[in-house]
């Protein structure tokens, strides 16, 4: 095998981390010594140890003299853990190959620059590209202090969400309603608009059968050693819960108001919303962001934006309807759209499409969608791409 067949299998144990590590990146390393993998390891949750120290603990005294193979140039600094630079140096590696750098302030070149001045052989750039794509909402966050936008949405294939009449569930199959699920669990938060809580008072959580819901934030590191390697293969989080309201017609009896979830709601408003209200959704549990207000009078959503940001969300996925989806494309806001297709036609002047919103009166200003990916889940067609 290669160097890049290493840094893959790297990437690959990273992505496992999906959904356990933020506010951290997911991170993966394998350790090779005279052409055998001799230790291998990732970042299992926040707060546990990172993806070097890992597999440098299931490796022990073959890491004298290998090679590490890293997704993420290794933290110089004491965070929730000890700096993974020292555990690299002290089991005695002598070649650290690197797939990009770190672009946080307090290690961007750091880990690497002070393993090299110890005498380590240091490589930078292998899978660059597949590892910042890996890890783009947290390149996004530490580079801009704001949330990765995601645009979810499930149409029949001319593009209608709901029948004239209003009726939705359920367009798509089970396996595309899993594949949303899955994606729920990974992002930090999902969002919808008071007119999608008003007409079919969703839950908002992660149902993924034969998995069992742990509580926000890494639960995985109160595990059993039992329940490990494969904690990502038993369990699921929920994300954080928002919801678009500017005026709080926000139901007191609402299905979101009301869960057995440890993943906290958050409705975000504007001032012009009645105070007696934002108390009474504060004493149900939930967090109200009063916001400031559109020229529209709806919650403006760059300084929303910024406000979660803030909060450490890191991977905002927004699921509707489709005012709201209208407003994140009008105002360029989306990263990246998963929009789910099923192979039934709809019609109907009157049927809601995916997008409302203003949208553009000329062609030469759409939005440019790239680097698309077509997936069949089932009867269905997702595609997948960014803008």
């Amino acid at each position: 095998m290669n160097d890049a067949t290493y840094m893959k299998l790297a990437l690959r144990l990273a992505a496992k981390g999906a959904g356990w590590v933020s506010p951290n990146p997911m991170v993966g390393a394998v350790v090779v010594k005279e052409g055998r993998i001799v230790g291998r390891g990732y970042h299992r949750a926040y707060g546990l140890p990172h993806a070097e120290v890992e597999a440098l603990r299931k490796t022990g005294a073959a890491a004298q003299g290998a090679d590490l193979f890293v997704t993420l140039e290794p933290c110089n600094h004491q965070g929730q853990t000890p700096p993974c630079t020292q555990a690299v140096l002290n089991a005695g590696i002598r070649r650290v190959v690197i797939a990009t750098r770190d672009p946080n302030p307090r290690v961007n070149g750091g880990g690497a620059e002070f393993l090299q001045d110890q005498g380590l052989q240091v490589e930078i750039g292998l899978l660059a590209d597949e590892a910042r794509r890996l890890n783009e909402a947290w390149f996004k966050w530490v580079e801009t202090g704001l949330p990765f936008v995601i645009a979810k949405a499930a149409c029949s294939l001319d593009g209608k969400i709901a029948t004239a009449s209003g009726e939705s569930q359920w367009l798509t199959g089970e396996a595309a309603r899993a594949y949303g699920h899955q994606l729920r669990h990974e992002v930090d938060a999902i969002l919808v608009g008071i007119g999608t809580v008003l007409a079919d008072d969703p839950q908002l959580t992660v149902r993924l059968p034969g998995r069992k819901r742990v509580g926000q934030g890494g639960s995985p590191d109160k595990l059993t050693a039992d329940q490990r390697p494969k904690t990502e293969d038993r369990f699921f989080r929920d994300p954080i819960r928002i919801v678009l309201d500017s005026r709080l017609r926000l139901p007191l009896d609402a299905k979101l108001l009301h869960l057995d979830s440890h993943a906290p709601t958050w409705v975000a408003c504007t001032t012009a919303a009645p105070k007696d209200m934002i108390q009474e959704i504060k004493d149900l549990g939930a967090d109200v962001l009063v916001m400031p207000a559109a020229a529209s009078g709806l919650v403006a959503l760059p300084p929303l934006l910024k406000e979660l940001g803030r909060r450490q969300v890191q991977s905002l996925m927004v699921e509707g309807g489709a005012e709201t989806l209208g407003s994140f494309f009008d105002q360029r806001l989306v990263d990246k759209f998963y929009f789910f297709y099923a192979p039934k036609i709809l019609g109907g002047k009157t049927a809601p499409g995916m997008l409302a919103g203003a949208g553009v009166w000329r062609l030469g200003n759409a939005l440019q969608a790239r680097d698309l990916n077509i997936k069949k889940l089932g009867p269905d067609l997702l595609v997948m791409g960014y803008l």
